[in-house]
């Protein structure tokens, strides 16, 4: 059975360009021109994965992407974000409202294609399922539980994104070492790097939030500047320590004394 991709464009030469590129590809397309229509047809479809427009008539991309996500029906669909909007504030605007990936028009076909797999790879669970070597799925107060893209952290269980599991998988692979962006890019992203971490900085802020007791001073998913991200997990006496941390920290957070709306940007 063919893998389902719902192409949500307003242009119609778009639409129709990237929709063959896709059919000729191996895919089974579905094609919605406004934000209404696109949002009924991945109720309809449930697609594999969503290629999502940003300026659509109707309803725009970025309020169809926080709808898509708080839908428990299509929550779990890889979105990918075009656009021709490429600023910075765009881009975290896009990875705020829930996308996965953002590509940028301009494009070329064979590259939207290239992320198109990755995502689908990473829906499938294929780098933890297939690997030969032994993964490192536990260290300290930390579990990862791939089944239900879930972290047990300190004993309590965190929901996390696709993304946001890879990332910390990532990371955990390597804990207690600097991990370069490159290296995170093409590991967890699935392509090759270019100049734009962007994408890196809008999940590690969304990961300190579910993991650290003040997001704005990071203790474990620290920053090394102008070389990467280093995870650093306590071990022994320290976990009962911090774990206390912790729990006064969330109690904080639901009384609203810790605010976590990504005022933490600067410690990316």
């Amino acid at each position: 059975m063919k893998p389902c991709i719902l192409l949500i464009e307003d242009d119609q030469d778009m639409r129709d360009l990237v929709a063959g590129h896709l059919e000729h590809s191996g895919f089974d397309v579905q094609r919605a021109e406004d934000g209404i229509k696109g949002q009924a047809l991945a109720l309809q479809y449930t697609p594999d994965l969503i290629v999502l427009d940003l300026m659509l008539p109707k309803v725009d991309g970025l309020t169809l992407c926080q709808r898509l996500r708080r839908d428990q029906r299509t929550s779990g669909i890889p979105i990918i974000m075009l656009t021709a909007l490429g600023g910075t504030k765009d881009k975290v605007s896009g990875f705020n409202s829930g996308a996965d990936d953002y590509l940028t028009k301009p494009f070329e076909l064979d590259e939207l294609l290239v992320r198109i797999k990755a995502l689908l790879r990473r829906t499938n669970r294929a780098p933890l399922s297939s690997s030969s070597h032994q993964e490192i799925l536990s260290y300290g107060p930390l579990t990862l539980v791939p089944e239900r893209f879930e972290a047990v952290w300190f004993e309590t269980p965190v929901r996390l994104t696709h993304l946001e599991f890879e990332l910390l998988h990532c990371l955990l692979q390597r804990h207690g070492q600097t991990v370069a962006p490159s290296l995170i890019l093409k590991e967890v992203w699935g392509y090759e790097p270019d100049d734009d971490i962007e994408t890196i900085r809008v999940h590690v802020r969304h990961l300190r939030t579910k993991l650290e007791p003040d997001p704005r001073k990071p203790r474990f998913i620290k920053t090394v500047y102008g070389a990467g991200y280093c995870l650093e997990l306590p071990t022994g006496g320290q976990i009962k320590d911090l774990q206390d941390v912790l729990a006064k920290a969330r109690q904080e957070r639901e009384h609203g004394v810790i605010q976590t709306d990504h005022s933490e940007r600067a410690s990316a």
